[in-house]
């Protein structure tokens, strides 16, 4: 009898204190390079909305695509290029009617090597140059489209050592394991120890582009789906430029 009024005792708790009942989630999938400004706006938003918690995955966009197509549950995919995107598209993970662009960057060629280097054709002198795995990092791939456009790509292949990520790109440039590193505007500008030599034409590669969009289970999560629209809000453009991003 005891149990039986107790249990009616919480009920009526939960239905008069709304704020009683379990925190909503939202799961985020996003490139290893929007890990700072992410989780700016994640801890902004979440202070502001105490009932949601952000659960964040960051990694290469190739890795985290493969995840979610492997069921990993995900509401929100940040990628670092349209390709993976695309791919997610393609096997109907994604919802297509809410897919946009959520910011843009800028390769750049970043070490900590006392040589002169100022242009693609200066990394011929360097031995050791770190990239990410063209295969499942956009960083990388940008940066194999730029050697190939540049026709450098063949002279190069024995000197490029590959990393799991952009960011791991910039710790081997930043602990000096590599003469320099492919990596983006933001990285650079977060790096401690390397600097960065110069920006790659953007002629030779395309715009690097962070598409975003809900997930087919997402777009059902009333709270992602009001994440994914702040994401879209001034208030997020004015942290993406702080952090040196591009905005729409």
């Amino acid at each position: 009898m005891k149990g039986a009024v107790l249990v009616g005792f919480l009920c009526i708790c939960l239905a008069a204190f709304p704020g009683m009942v379990a925190a909503g989630e939202i799961k985020l999938f996003a490139a290893a390079s929007l890990k700072e400004v992410l989780n700016e706006l994640a801890d902004g938003y979440a202070r502001k909305n105490s009932s949601v918690k952000i659960v964040r995955n960051y990694g290469a966009s190739g890795a985290l695509a493969k995840q979610i197509e492997n069921g990993a549950p995900a509401d929100i995919f940040i990628s670092a290029n349209l390709e993976w995107m695309a791919y997610l598209r393609d096997k109907k993970l994604i919802d297509a009617s809410l897919m946009g662009a959520f910011t843009y960057n800028t390769l750049v060629f970043a070490g900590s090597t006392e040589r002169k280097i100022a242009s693609m054709q200066d990394l011929l002198k360097l031995e050791r140059i770190a990239i990410g795995s063209p295969k499942s990092v956009p960083a990388g791939d940008y940066a194999m489209y730029a050697l190939q456009k540049a026709g450098i790509d063949q002279q190069m292949r024995k000197k490029l050592v590959m990393a799991r990520d952009v960011r791991e790109c910039l710790m081997y440039a930043e602990r000096g394991e590599v003469d320099g590193a492919f990596v983006y505007k933001t990285d650079a500008l977060l790096a401690k120890q390397a600097k960065p030599f110069f920006t790659v034409p953007q002629e030779l590669y395309p715009r690097i582009t962070y598409p975003m969009a809900l997930t087919v289970s997402g777009s059902k999560n009333r709270d992602a789906a009001a994440f994914h629209l702040y994401l879209q809000s001034g208030d997020a453009r004015a942290v993406l430029e702080k952090y040196g991003f591009a905005p729409k």
